[in-house]
C-alpha cells in the first residue's frame, strides 16, 4: 500500500512538472518538420533518413543539457553562460539577435502562407504576419506562460494522430530501397549541400533554442509551485525530443510515399507549397481527413509561432539583465521584465519588414535561416557542454562518460560540416 502511494506521488510530481519538453516539441515540429522533412522525402525518398537520424542523435546532448543544468542548479542556462565568462554570454546574445529575426521571419512567413491558403485571405503576407504577431503578443500578455503550457498538449495530440495515421497509410507506397546512411551517388551528393546542411541545421531545431527549454523549466516551476528535479526534467525533455524524432520520420515517409514515388516536386512558392502539403494527407487518407489536417497543421504552426514570439524576447530579456544585473535574484525564477515586451514589439516590426523582402520564395528563406543556425551550432553546443560540466553542477548530475563522448562526436560532426560549407562558399563552389 505504501509503495502504491509512493508511486502515485511520483506520478503526481511528474505531471505537475510536465510541459517544457512539449513546448520544445511544439517549437520544433514546425518549419523543420512540415517543410524540411517533407522536402527531404520528396527529393530523395528515404535516402536522407540516415542523415536525419544522425542529426537527432548527435545533437541530443546539447539540447538535454539545458533542462539538466536548470534542474541541477536552479538557474537558467543563460546564467551558466555568464558563469563561463561574459564573452560566452555576449556570444550567445549576438548570435540570438541575428538569428531571432531570421528564424521568426521564416516561421511567421510559413504560417502566414497557411492562413492565406486556409481562409482565402487577400491581404498581403506582411499584413497577415503583422496581425499574427499582434495576436501572439496579446495571448502572451493575457495568458503569460500558462497559455503556452496548456495549449501545446492538445495541439500536439492533434498533429500526432493525423500525421502518424497518414504515414502508416502511405507506408505501402514507399520505396524502401532508397533508405541508407550514405548521401552520395557515386561522387555526387544526392541533394545539394546547401539543402543537406539546412536539413541538419533545424533537425530537430536550432541549438540556440536549447536556452528556451531552460527558461521554460524555470517558468513551469513558478507556475506550478513545484521545483523539478533532474530526473523529472530529463524525462520531460526526452518525451518531447524523441517525439520530434518520430514526427520527422513520419513527414519523410509522407513526402517519399506521395511525391518521390510519383516524381512530383514541392514548390518553392509558399502558396503552392501549402496546397501541396495539405494534399499529401488527403491523397493518403481521403478527402474526409482534409478538415482535420488543416486544423492540425495550422494549429501546429500557430503554436510554433507562439513559442517563437515568446522564446526570443524571453531569452534576450534574461540575457541582457544577466549582463547588466548579474546578481539579481529574480533571474533565478525566470521572471520577465519590461524589456521582454519591448523586444517582442521590436522583433514583430522587423519581422513585418523582412516579410516584404522574402515573401517571394519561401524555401529560400527557410534554407537561409536553417543554414545560419547550423553554422552557429558548434559554438553554442560547446558552451552548453562547458556549462553542464562546470563546478556549478553537482558531480552526480553532470553527464557521464558516454554522454560526453556523444557530445564530442556531435561537436566534430557539426564542426566539420560547417567548415565544409564555409570552404565551398569561400572557393566559389555551388551548394
Amino acid at each position: 500500500m505504501l509503495k502504491l502511494q509512493a508511486t502515485s506521488t511520483v506520478y503526481a510530481q511528474f505531471w505537475k512538472c510536465f510541459g517544457p519538453g512539449l513546448l520544445f516539441a511544439g517549437s520544433s515540429i514546425g518549419v523543420s518538420h512540415l517543410i524540411q522533412s517533407t522536402r527531404a522525402g520528396a527529393m530523395a525518398g528515404l535516402a536522407l533518413s540516415g542523415v536525419i537520424l544522425c542529426a537527432i542523435v548527435l545533437k541530443y546532448p546539447f539540447f538535454e543539457f539545458a533542462p539538466r543544468y536548470t534542474a541541477a542548479t536552479g538557474r537558467s542556462l543563460i546564467e551558466g553562460y555568464r558563469r563561463i565568462g561574459r564573452w560566452a554570454l555576449w556570444t550567445y546574445v549576438l548570435f540570438t539577435v541575428f538569428s531571432s529575426i531570421i528564424i521568426q521571419t521564416a516561421v511567421i512567413l510559413f504560417t502566414s502562407y497557411l492562413l492565406q491558403f486556409v481562409f482565402g485571405l487577400s491581404f498581403s503576407l506582411s499584413m497577415i504576419g503583422g496581425m499574427l504577431c499582434l495576436v501572439c503578443g496579446l495571448l502572451l500578455w493575457i495568458g503569460r506562460f500558462q497559455i503556452l503550457d496548456k495549449s501545446i498538449k492538445v495541439i500536439l495530440l492533434l498533429l500526432a494522430c493525423s500525421t502518424l495515421a497518414a504515414a502508416v497509410m502511405i507506408v505501402p507506397r514507399v520505396d524502401f530501397s532508397t533508405a541508407g546512411l550514405w548521401v552520395f551517388d557515386g561522387a555526387e551528393l544526392i541533394v545539394p549541400l546547401g539543402f543537406l546542411l539546412a536539413l541538419i541545421g533545424w533537425m530537430p531545431t536550432a541549438i540556440d533554442l536549447s536556452v528556451w527549454s531552460s527558461l521554460w523549466t524555470l517558468a513551469k516551476n513558478r507556475a506550478s509551485g513545484v521545483t523539478t528535479n533532474v530526473a523529472t526534467a530529463r524525462l520531460d525533455f526526452q518525451i518531447g525530443y524523441f517525439g520530434t524524432g518520430i514526427a520527422a520520420f513520419a513527414f519523410v515517409i509522407i513526402g517519399a510515399g506521395v511525391m518521390h514515388s510519383t516524381g512530383e516536386t514541392l514548390s518553392a512558392k509558399g502558396t503552392v507549397f501549402s496546397t501541396q502539403l495539405i494534399n499529401l494527407y488527403t491523397i493518403a487518407l481521403g478527402e474526409w481527413i482534409q478538415p482535420i489536417v488543416i486544423v492540425a497543421v495550422l494549429t501546429t504552426m500557430l503554436s510554433t509561432s507562439l513559442t517563437v514570439v515568446d522564446g526570443f524576447p524571453r531569452a534576450l530579456d534574461h540575457a541582457i539583465r544577466n549582463l547588466k544585473f548579474p546578481n539579481r535574484q529574480d533571474q533565478l525564477y525566470g521572471q520577465i521584465g519590461p524589456l521582454y515586451w519591448i523586444i517582442l514589439v521590436i522583433l514583430a516590426v522587423l519581422t513585418v519588414v523582412a516579410l516584404e523582402i522574402f515573401s517571394g520564395n519561401m524555401t529560400t528563406m527557410v534554407d537561409f535561416a536553417t543554414i545560419m543556425s547550423f553554422l552557429t551550432a558548434p559554438i553554442l553546443g560547446y558552451l552548453n557542454l562547458r556549462a553542464v560540466c562546470s563546478d556549478d553542477v553537482p558531480p552526480e548530475h553532470q553527464p557521464g562518460p558516454a554522454m560526453r563522448m556523444l557530445s564530442y562526436a556531435g561537436l566534430l560532426f557539426m564542426g566539420v560540416l560547417a567548415l565544409t560549407y564555409i570552404g565551398f562558399r569561400v572557393y566559389g563552389s555551388s551548394v
